[in-house]
Parts: structure tokens; C-alpha cells; sequence
């Protein structure tokens, strides 16, 4: 900076002291906006402390007019802290302004400048200041905003604490350090080295649930492809060999979050810590008693650690061997219990003088349920001395019998309807407070319609803070989400007895509805506008719902939403509705919520109700009566149909990768002579790559009798789980199967891919849907396995992810279903040109289902695979198969 330039920096500085030692503030409140943080600091020096707490208080009633979503960047957050600290008399009343999530200082940057702030003015609570503010961290807070915590920690020496979400924090600051500092990047491993941090944190890595899942990032240091792997697990076995950090707190640690357990992808980073570790045989004998919990109880990654590790012991006693396998060999993790045969292999040929006694107990191997562990335990058995016609055979030659399942409950009532603000209050809160994901709104909207004709005042003072305190998923409307209705639903909920600018919100809300609803209606453009073709029609009913209560919700006299469902899947009893109309009397429902209301109605109700309905001499009633009179809306006709990936993009096009190659979808269409005035039954599949958030989890109840329907609009998404490996897309399957309605080849395929899936979340959800299903009596197993043997045989589906739900709904009580289902599956996967990985596991699971049911069912092509010389596995399986169909 020039010798001028520096002079008018200073005339301009003493300007504003003058100007902020007068009279006004706004010229500092300019700085803040305009994040001019080193200029605010240069204002405020010299100060008299009497002008700042005028300041002060002018600043706080400043701060408070702005809107509480207001986002303050690293600039103004910065200068914002500058002002705060200069200004406010005590830390309580900085941290008020400060906690908040929405500012956010910039890191080292802004700390360092509070404390010549600080120093300047002669303060000593910066420290008080920077352990409120810790205190304050939540699950809202980012990681940036930690790094202005934590830099304030460290440059006022106080200790930081050490609740989950700090810890968390903080480690999201290691995996992502701050880019905006300049230089090439510093190694993870000096960076730990230097973190005055490490200490407190590292112990409670171990501590803190899940926390494992975030410990296995890579580290890049030039390009993607030579990143460094599992990079923490790594630096942190390197610094336990420099003596930076206690090696033996590290190994305690890990194997102590492997004894309390946690889900397996967090449980994956302690494994990797201590093969980086590589612990001595001194000190994996040392705690033995823990690796031997570990091989019983673990997961099956955890346990083959353990396993491996103890093998290696030249002195563990052999009776802590013999008892611990009793349990290890009837673990349904084949691989664990193979490699445990071996090992009890190798001890009966080291004893001689107890291998009888060692094959006892691998004669417990012969009640586990894969056919090829139990014919390599008889082998070994009788190798050692042991008869295994002494020990049962197993579930695969029980009794024969059919499924076992309980009938399924009937629907459950809908919860009585919100007739008060603070029930209503409560209800928002739980939704809003939580991230967005499509929960049930029924409910609410009933009740806000419901208690807004009568309290309207009350209602918008009770919701507005709730509003305001919303979680930051609710914030507004997320544009790369076509069916995300976060800024619709808070709107609705403000409007409801505001009497702030009704005018513009009454237009808004009449311009949203003329946009939804065309007047010009014909066979090829229905009633229910489309306006994003990404929107399935469904979701379209929704968004206008919401538009419709939004015009009308503070209008007089309204007695609650003619759509509430009376069952909790949806459905709406018809003379509950006949009801309902009679308390409108001669006005006029509102048209969409009457439309879904007939769309929840059962397909079989009987004439006297529709008299009911035409009595009540209403259009509406006439309405009704010829809804029922005709049956509703009718079943569709379906089509499956393979959709493939759109063409690759001139230049570098990451996504075309990421997309499926190709996947079966349904389309639908209305059967012949039907007008399908709404749109909802004429579809085509969605474009692979179109994605559908949580919202879809609200489409069961919007067509609670159509299963089929709402199957073929959420099959994109549940077929993303198992072809894109996506979370979450199979959740919806437990909601159809307490549907009712046609499920069609759209619910086939809906399990089919379900099965399949890549999270077992997932894959649990598919195996609920087909239990409920077989337990109704509503599942087509044929149909299912004939869909899923198609996608396994065109590589669309994995079959190794199918088998364990298959076999967890075998010993739930639905054998005969997954035999059934398998045997279905069978002739399209034996046929493929390449055998699929898990075909012999598929196989052997037919083999004990078609034993215990006593099912013969003839698989075209069985035959040919099970005549194939050698010895394979493929082989082995296909000809034991055979041998079960064939044998009377």
C-alpha cells in the first residue's frame, strides 16, 4: 500500500471514529453487511466504553430486525463478531448474537481478530465467550462455523469440550481441512501431529456411536486416482510408531468398539486401525478372551479378524477353541465358518489325543443351513473319529409344510383429528424439526384447516415461531428436487390466520391453483395440469391440495379437510364422506380435496351408500354417488418396458457413468373406453437419472386402493437402490404392501429390484413388503420370481444381495413362498450365458425350501445344468436340486 494510499485509510478510520463517537451507527452497520471486518475493528478503536455499549445495544435491536434465516457469510459473520465483541458488554450477551448457526466467522482469521479486539478494549471474557459458544454446537452446526469454535478455543487456551457433537465436528474438520488457506496441501499425518486437539478427541473416536462410517475418507493429494487410502487409520498407526500417540490406547480403543458393536460400515475403520497396527502375538494373546467374544458375537467382517488373529496364537488353550466354535459354526457366514472347520481341521491333526473330541464338535456344523458346510463337517467328522449319523441333519430335511405366517392386522384407525392450536403447535414442530423426508400430512393440514376457522389469531402466533425454528432442510424450496414441496408447506402453515399482506398471499395462492387445473380439459391433456413432466401425477394432486388450503384455509365456517383418511393406509370409509358432505350443506368443498377424497375410497361400495350420497341433493353428493356407482377409478393397464441410460455428453460427462445401463420399468394406461380425467393412469416411465426424494413415501395414501399404480410411479426410485446403489428407494414397499388394489407386474418388479438392493435397510423393507404380502394372501410369487429372474439374468440386479432376504423370509414361516419365488426365478438365471455370482447359494436355498415344503416343482433347464461333468459348486447344488424333485 502507497504512502497516500495509507494516509487516506487513516483520515477515513478517524472520520468514523468521529462519526460513531457523535451521533450515528449506520455507517458501522454498512461495514458488518458489506463484511469490512478489519475496517469495523479500526472504527471501534479508542472508543469510549459508554459509546460502545450505546453501540451495543443499537447493534443488538439491528441484529434482531433481521430475519432469523438471514445467512451471514465469512465476511459479514466476521465483521459481525468484530462488532459484537467491541461492543456488547458481557459473553452472554455476545454468545445470544454469535450461537446462532446462521453466522458464520471465517475461521483463524476472525479469532484472531476478536482478540486484538479484545486486548484493544481491555476485556477479559473472550475466553467465557468461546465456551458458550461450544457449548452451543448442534446438529445444525457446519463445519465452518466449528472452525471459528475451535480457532477461539485455542487462542484463548480454553480446553474444548468433548460431547459427540463436537467430536464429530472436528473430525469433519480433519477429513476436510480449510481449502481457502493457501499453499500446497499439509499430509493428515502433520496435521494430527500439530492439532493441540488430538488428545481429548482421539479417545472419544472410539466412544461415540456411528462415528466409524466417517472415519474411512481418502486423502488427495494430486489427482483422484493416486489418493491414499483409509488415510486416518493409517496416520494415526504411524504416530502410535513415533510415540506421538499411546499405542495401547489405540488398540483398547478399537477393540472396544468392536465389543459394543455398531452398524458394520462404522464398525470398518477400527478393523482397518488394527491391521495397521498389526498387533504382536504378545498382544493379541494378552486379550484373547476379547478376539474370542469377538468371533462369536461380531459381524462377520469383525469375526474373521478375530479369527485370523487368534489362529496365529501358538498357546491358546484348546477348550477356549472348542467352545467358542460351538457358536462360531452354527453363524450363518459361510466363509467364517468354512475357515473355522479348517482351523479345527488343523487341531485335531496337531492333538491326535483329542481329535475325537475336536470332531464332536465340528459335528455341530451339521445343523447349519448351507448343504455344502454340513457335507464338509460330515467329512471331517468322520475323518476324526466322530459318526455324523449321531447329529441331526438340519432344517433342510424337517417335515414338509407350507408358510406359517400370521394373518395381517386389519388397517388401523386414523388418530383422532388436531382440535387444538397447541396440539396442532406440537405436530408441526415434530414435522418441521426434523429433516424433510414426506411424513404423513393429513393430519396437519385437517387440523390447521380444522382450528384456523375458529382461531386463526392464535393459530399464526403459535406457528410462527415454530416456523422460525424450523431444521435448515425446510429452509426453502430445493430446485434439484422435483417433487419437494418444503416452501409450499411452510407457506400454507404462515397463512393460516395471518392478517399481514392477504391480498398478495390470496393472489399468489388463486394464481398457483388456475396453474394447476386446466379448463380446456381433453383425452390427451387432462384435468390435473402438468407443469414439470418430472412431477408424476400423483405428486401433482399433492401440490395442489396444498395450493387449495392455501387459498382457502382462513375462510369461515370450514369443518376440517373432506379428505382425511379414516384408516392409517389411507383409505377413507365412504359414509364417513356422505357425512362429511352433509356438514357442507349447500356450499361448495373445495374441488381437489373432494377429488382425493374420492381417490381414498374403497372399490367395493355397495349401492345404499351412494343413495346416501345422491339424497343429500348437492352437486357434490351427485358427485359422489356417481364416483361410486361406477366403480372409481378403475385398475390401469400395465406394461413392462426397458428404459436405457440417455446418450453420453459432448466432453466430460460424470454422471453418464453413474446411471444405470438400462432398467424395466412399467407404463401404464387407462383400460379401453375410460377418460382418465386426472391423468393418474397414464404414465411412462421415467428417464433413468430422474430421481425422487423421501415425498414419494406420501403417494400410498393418496391412492391407498391402487398398489399397482402407485408401484409403477415409485419404481424408479425402489429399482435405484439395487442398479444405482441409492439409500433409501425400497422404504416405500412396506406402505403398498398395507395398500390394497391390483399389484400387478409393477409390484413384482418393485420386489424383485427390492431384493436386490445394495443397503440393507432396503433389502429388510422388501422382505417386510413380501411377508405382509404372503400373509394376506396377496403375493405373487410366480410373478416375482419370473420378474427377478429376469433382472439377474440381464445383469440388472446383483443375486448375491437377493439370497439373504430369501432366506431370512424362508425361517420367518414363508418357505413354500420362497420356493415358490426361487423356483420361478430359476429358468431365466440358468439359461443366462454366464452363470451368476450366488447361483450355487440360490440353488442351495431351493433345495432346502422344496425339502421342507415337500413342493415339487418342475425348473426348465435344472436337468441339463445338474448333467454337466465336474465337481463345481454350480454343479454340485444344481444336481442336489434335482435330486430332490426327482427322488419320490
Amino acid at each position: 500500500m502507497s504512502r497516500a494510499q495509507q494516509t487516506l485509510l487513516m483520515k477515513s478510520t478517524v472520520r468514523r471514529r468521529r462519526e460513531l463517537a457523535a451521533s450515528g451507527t449506520s455507517d458501522l452497520f454498512d461495514l458488518v453487511q458489506n463484511g469490512s471486518a478489519t475496517l469495523v475493528a479500526d472504527a471501534l478503536a479508542g472508543l469510549p466504553e459508554q459509546r460502545r455499549r450505546e453501540i451495543g445495544v443499537e447493534l443488538t435491536a439491528w441484529f434482531k430486525e433481521r430475519n432469523r434465516s438471514t445467512w451471514w457469510p465469512v465476511g459479514s459473520g466476521t465483521a459481525l463478531a468484530v462488532a459484537v465483541v467491541g461492543c456488547l458488554p458481557s459473553a452472554a450477551q455476545a454468545a445470544a448474537i454469535l450461537a446462532r448457526n446462521s453466522v458464520n466467522p471465517d475461521g483463524e482469521r476472525a479469532a484472531a481478530l476478536l482478540s486484538g479486539v479484545a486486548e484493544e478494549r481491555g476485556i477479559t471474557w473472550l475466553g467465557d465467550l468461546a465456551h458458550r459458544l461450544a457449548a452451543k454446537v448442534n446438529q445444525q452446526t457446519w463445519v465452518e462455523r466449528w472452525r471459528f469454535v475451535a480457532a477461539l478455543l485455542r487462542a484463548e487456551g480454553v480446553a474444548p469440550p468433548t460431547d459427540d457433537r463436537f467430536v464429530e465436528l472436528w473430525l469433519g474438520a480433519v477429513e476436510l481441512p480449510d481449502r481457502r488457506r493457501s499453499g500446497p496441501p499439509t499430509p493428515l499425518v502433520d496435521r494430527l501431529r500439530s492439532d493441540p486437539f488430538l488428545a481429548a478427541m482421539l479417545p472419544r473416536l472410539f466412544e461415540v456411536d456411528g462415528l466409524g462410517s466417517r472415519m474411512m475418507f481418502d486423502e488427495v493429494a494430486t489427482t483422484w486416482e493416486e489418493r491414499e487410502r483409509h488415510v486416518l487409520p493409517t496416520a494415526l498407526a504411524r504416530l502410535a510408531a513415533e510415540g506421538v500417540v499411546d499405542r495401547t490406547m489405540l488398540i483398547d480403543g478399537s477393540l472396544g468398539r468392536l465389543l459394543r458393536g455398531d452398524r458394520a460400515a462404522a464398525l470398518r475403520a477400527f478393523t482397518t486401525l488394527l491391521h495397521e497396527l498389526t498387533p504382536t502375538t504378545a498382544e493379541v494373546a494378552a486379550r484373547a478372551t476379547d478376539y474370542l467374544r469377538l468371533l462369536t458375537d461380531a459381524p462377520a467382517p469383525v469375526a474373521t479378524m478375530a479369527q485370523k488373529a487368534l489362529r496365529d496364537l501358538p498357546d491358546l488353550e484348546i477348550e477356549a477353541v472348542l467352545d467358542a466354535s460351538r457358536e462360531v459354526l452354527l453363524r450363518p457366514d459361510k466363509t467364517l465358518v468354512r475357515a473355522q472347520l479348517a482351523w479345527l481341521d488343523r487341531l485335531a491333526r496337531q492333538h491326535r489325543d483329542r481329535a475325537v473330541e475336536v470332531a464332536e464338535v465340528i459335528g455341530v456344523a451339521l445343523g447349519h443351513p448351507a448343504v455344502e458346510l454340513r457335507d464338509r463337517a460330515s467329512t471331517l467328522a468322520a475323518r476324526h473319529g466322530h459318526d455324523p449319523a449321531t447329529v441331526g441333519t438340519g432344517p433342510a430335511v424337517s417335515r414338509p409344510r407350507g408358510d406359517d405366517l400370521p394373518p395381517p392386522a386389519p388397517p388401523a384407525p386414523a388418530p383422532d383429528p388436531i382440535t387444538h392450536v397447541d396440539e396442532l403447535a406440537e405436530e408441526v414442530a415434530a414435522l418441521l424439526g426434523t429433516p424433510s423426508h414426506g411424513a404423513p400430512l393429513d393430519r396437519i393440514l385437517d387440523g390447521l384447516v380444522r382450528v384456523t376457522t375458529t382461531e386463526g389469531p392464535r393459530v399464526h402466533a403459535a406457528l410462527a415461531p415454530v416456523v422460525d425454528r424450523r431444521h435448515w432442510s425446510w429452509g426453502n424450496e430445493h430446485r434439484y428436487d422435483p417433487l419437494c414441496l418444503c416452501q409450499v408447506l411452510v407457506d400454507v402453515l404462515l397463512t393460516a390466520g395471518s392478517t399481514e399482506q392477504q391480498p398478495r398471499r390470496r393472489s399468489r395462492w388463486a394464481a398457483l391453483l388456475a396453474a394447476v387445473r386446466r379448463t380446456d380439459r381433453t383425452p390427451s391433456a387432462p384435468e390435473l395440469a402438468t407443469t414439470d413432466p418430472r412431477v408424476p401425477p400423483p405428486h401433482r394432486l399433492l401440490r395442489a391440495r396444498l395450493a387449495e388450503i392455501g387459498a382457502h384455509v382462513d375462510e369461515p365456517g370450514q369443518p376440517g379437510l373432506l379428505a382425511a383418511p379414516t384408516s392409517a393406509n389411507g383409505l377413507l370409509d365412504p359414509l364417513a364422506l356422505v357425512e362429511r358432505l352433509a356438514a357442507w350443506g349447500d356450499r361448495t368443498p373445495w374441488y381437489w380435496d373432494l377429488t382425493q377424497a374420492l381417490l381414498r375410497l374403497p372399490a367395493d361400495a355397495d349401492d345404499a351408500v351412494a343413495n346416501k350420497a345422491a339424497a343429500l341433493g348437492t352437486p357434490a353428493g351427485e358427485r359422489l354417488a356417481a364416483w361410486l356407482r361406477g366403480g372409481g377409478l378403475p385398475q390401469p393397464v400395465m406394461r413392462a418396458t426397458t428404459v436405457t441410460r440417455r446418450p453420453r455428453k459432448a466432453g466430460y460427462d460424470w454422471e453418464f457413468d453413474q446411471l444405470a445401463p438400462e432398467r424395466i420399468l412399467v407404463e401404464l394406461r387407462p383400460p379401453d373406453g375410460y377418460e382418465d380425467r386426472y391423468g393418474l393412469l397414464t404414465a411412462d416411465p421415467a428417464p433413468i437419472g430422474v430421481e425422487y426424494s423421501g415425498w414419494m413415501k406420501m403417494w400410498p395414501s393418496i391412492l391407498p386402493g391402487h398398489r399397482g399404480v402407485v408401484a409403477a410411479y415409485t419404481l424408479p426410485l425402489v429399482a435405484g437402490a439395487a442398479d444405482m446403489d441409492q439409500r433409501d428407494g425400497a422404504v416405500v414397499l412396506p406402505l403398498l404392501a398395507e395398500s390394497s388394489g391390483t399389484g400387478g407386474v409393477a409390484l413384482d418388479l418393485a420386489l424383485a429390484y427390492g431384493l436386490g438392493a445394495r443397503h440393507g435397510a432396503d433389502r429388510v423393507a422388501a422382505l417386510d413388503a413380501l411377508l405382509g404380502l404372503a400373509g394376506a394372501g396377496q403375493f405373487d410369487a410366480g410373478g416375482a420370481g419370473e420378474q427377478l429372474g429376469r433382472l439377474v439374468a440381464r445383469q440388472l440386479v446383483k443375486l448375491t444381495r437377493v439370497v439373504e432376504p430369501l432366506r431370512d423370509a424362508a425361517l420367518a414361516g414363508a418357505p413354500l413362498t420362497v420356493w415358490r419365488l426361487v423356483a420361478a426365478a430359476l429358468p431365466a438365471v440358468l439359461a443366462a450365458p454366464r452363470p451368476p455370482r450366488g447361483l450355487p447359494d440360490l440353488l442351495t436355498l431351493a433345495t432346502e425350501t422344496a425339502t421342507a415344503t415337500g413342493v415339487r416343482i418342475e425348473v426348465p433347464g435344472l436337468g441339463e445344468v445338474a448333467g454337466q461333468g465336474g465337481s463345481s459348486r454350480l454343479v454340485t447344488e444344481a444336481r442336489r436340486l434335482h435330486r430332490a424333485l426327482t427322488t419320490a
